[in-house]
């Protein structure tokens, strides 16, 4: 199995953090996430990785030419950004067909990914990716999910200002190569994945949730929670 992370953000929200340094990269006690990220992976056994760039590049591909990923990491720059869904679109090859799991690199979890990705080899058969879900304390702020007795997503709430529950859609998604193939005939030309795609996809998505911390540090707030 290959993995994507999303590394291409700006970091508005997160400023004046990175005025200076790509949100991927920032420290959290003392790694950058992205180097956290690909550890957990590589321990798990994933040892091939592409990572998209854009805002402040130069310091992503620098930090992946000088660390121990160098030689796993393949680097690809968008002048323009893509969005979640163009970049995974463009880059789909990079898959080879298998199974492959895609991550919005600025989450941050202590889960493993070990049972994630179990759940995803014993998914129902309808089921064509599995994605990771977490209790939030701010639903307003996420895309709330709706499952079934069997985890089996039926109905999203993309920020929603109604109340409509606290599991959230963690943006951490293992995509069976079947979804691949409905990606490129029915969803070409999209660019958010969550909004285009994730809705579309209702009786199609197994949650798996963690109990492990999971949190966004995409805000401030969130992140000196956890740095």
């Amino acid at each position: 199995m290959k993995a994507i992370l999303l590394c291409a953000g700006k970091g508005l929200r997160l400023r004046p953090y990175t005025n200076n340094i790509p949100k991927c990269l920032m420290p959290i006690r003392g790694k950058p996430l992205l180097e956290i990220w690909l550890s957990k992976l590589k321990n798990i056994g994933i040892n091939e990785f592409l990572v998209n760039t854009h805002y402040l590049s130069h310091k992503v591909t620098s930090y992946i030419h000088n660390s121990e990923f160098s030689d796993s990491v393949t680097i690809v720059d968008e002048e323009k950004l893509l969005g979640t869904a163009g970049t995974l679109i463009k880059n789909i090859d990079f898959f080879e067909g298998q199974d492959g799991m895609l991550i919005h690199a600025d989450n941050y979890t202590l889960d493993n990914l070990n049972e994630f990705i179990n759940a995803h080899l014993t998914r129902p058969k309808n089921c064509l990716m599995t994605m990771m879900t977490f209790e939030t304390d701010v639903p307003q702020s996420c895309g709330i999910v709706k499952t079934d007795d069997k985890n089996i997503v039926t109905d999203f709430y993309e920020k929603q200002t109604n109340y409509n529950g606290n599991i959230a859609n963690g943006a951490v998604y293992i995509l069976s190569k079947d979804f691949q193939r409905l990606l490129l005939s029915d969803f070409f030309n999209a660019t958010d994945f969550s909004r285009e795609i994730v809705n579309s996809m209702t009786n199609k998505i197994l949650a798996y949730k963690t109990n492990d911390i999971f949190i966004d540090i995409g805000t401030v707030k969130n992140y000196e929670r956890v740095r």
